[in-house]
């Protein structure tokens, strides 16, 4: 005859219900290896005994677990989202707390592992895809980073020629000023010249009417008129006889 339905409940027997544990926890233990193995899951299995004592196990090695609990957590936050967008009225502020708070968990963790840090709880495929976006980062970054230094390039430049034009402005406008000034300079030099010679040419002038004056030859001037010849009285003749 088989074995009939067994109920399921409470070992009231202490030591039977330990037993019992260990051998029901092996064999969890074991189906769990097997589905991980067979099936090509990623298998987390936490069990916590009466006196608190972890079992745990996880797919390939024990840093495998916080992976799986990261993606559990992902898992639960949509599904919890998505439940909240459809059943639950607007205002819950607890539970939109909740949620923040595991974003903001999940979104620290990420960024501890692009500033390599905790990369122990990686497997080789995630940091194969952690190595990959890094890479199109930095190459975004350095694309951005050329674009803004022809960007300023290109604004020095055309400031330079700028810079470089009012210059040969400035240098047209002093090399003006300086003709003139050299040409009024050149006209007052000119003027200071002429008057010193006209008037030397006039005491010239003078000194030869003079020089032609003293001299042996005949200089015509004008004829003087004749004075009148006195007549003296003829008593003053006779007296001047006695």
């Amino acid at each position: 005859m088989g074995r009939g339905r067994v109920t399921l409940k409470r070992i009231e027997n202490k030591i039977n219900r330990q037993v019992t544990f260990s051998k029901r926890r092996s064999g969890l233990l074991k189906k769990a290896h097997e589905i991980s193995v067979l099936c090509d899951a990623d298998v987390a299995l936490i069990v916590f005994s009466t006196k608190g004592k972890l079992c745990e196990y996880s797919t390939d090695s024990s840093n495998r677990m916080e992976r799986i609990l990261e993606r559990y957590e992902r898992y639960s936050y949509a599904e919890m989202q998505l439940t909240a967008t459809h059943n639950e009225p607007q205002g819950n502020w607890s539970l939109e707390l909740s949620k923040l708070k595991t974003r903001i968990e999940l979104l620290q963790k990420s960024q501890r592992h692009f500033m390599g840090e905790e990369l122990d709880s990686l497997s080789l495929k995630e940091l194969q895809s952690l190595e990959q976006q890094i890479d199109t980062g930095l190459k975004n970054i350095r694309l951005k980073k050329n674009q803004m230094m022809l960007e300023t390039i290109s604004q020095l430049q055309n400031k330079d020629k700028d810079l470089q034009d009012q210059n040969n402005i400035l240098s047209k406008q002093i090399k003006e000023k300086e003709k003139e000034v050299i040409n009024h300079y050149e006209i007052e030099q000119q003027t200071d010249e002429m008057i010193p010679s006209f008037q030397l040419r006039i005491l010239n002038t003078c000194d030869t009417y003079q020089a032609a004056g003293d001299g042996d030859g005949e200089v015509e001037e004008t004829p003087r008129q004749s004075q009148p010849s006195t007549v003296m009285p003829p008593w003053m003749i006779q007296h001047m006889n006695k």
